[in-house]
């Protein structure tokens, strides 16, 4: 039996959420299923991502085979990396310890490029509020020196 880690469809029309499930290959998108895994919610922005990964990596390791979207979503949350490890674990390729050592660095890597890109986008942010924020100021004209002194037609001339 082809046994798939694929999205169940839940919710009503035009607003979709997922329970992320271990499923035969050959049962219906929405029918039955082995075991639920999690949930995905794709319309909370960023995307709402619940997996229990102990359970998915023991499926995987087990032999089930993700969907496209199933495999983005555990790349994303590190359960393919952690496989992929595990993988080398057991091979003799690498020890747990290396194993760990390699997951926490991917995991800082990660936060790093987070912050950073966070940091870039708060710039952009801040950079266009000063732009809208900086009012220009009135302009004012100065009287020229013309129009200081008085003309000949407006100086009084005594007519008696």
């Amino acid at each position: 039996m082809p046994v798939k880690i694929r999205l169940q469809r839940q919710g009503k029309k035009g607003q979709a959420y997922f329970h992320i499930v271990i499923a035969d290959g050959r049962a219906p998108r929405d029918g039955k299923f082995i075991e639920k895994l999690g949930t995905y919610n794709p319309r909370t922005n960023p995307a709402s991502i619940d997996i229990d990964s102990e359970k998915t990596l023991k499926w995987l390791q087990d032999g089930a085979q993700p969907s496209d979207t199933c495999r983005a979503i555990l790349s994303y949350k590190g359960i393919m990396y952690r496989n992929h490890l595990a993988k080398g674990i057991t091979k003799g390729a690498l020890t747990q310890e290396q194993a760990d050592a390699k997951l926490a660095t991917k995991k800082a890597e990660a936060a790093k490029k987070q912050l950073a890109s966070e940091t870039e986008l708060n710039k952009k942010r801040a950079a266009k509020i000063a732009a809208k924020a900086v009012v220009p100021e009135p302009v004012t004209e100065t009287p020229s020196a013309e129009a200081q002194a008085p003309s000949a037609e407006e100086t009084p001339t005594s007519e008696a």
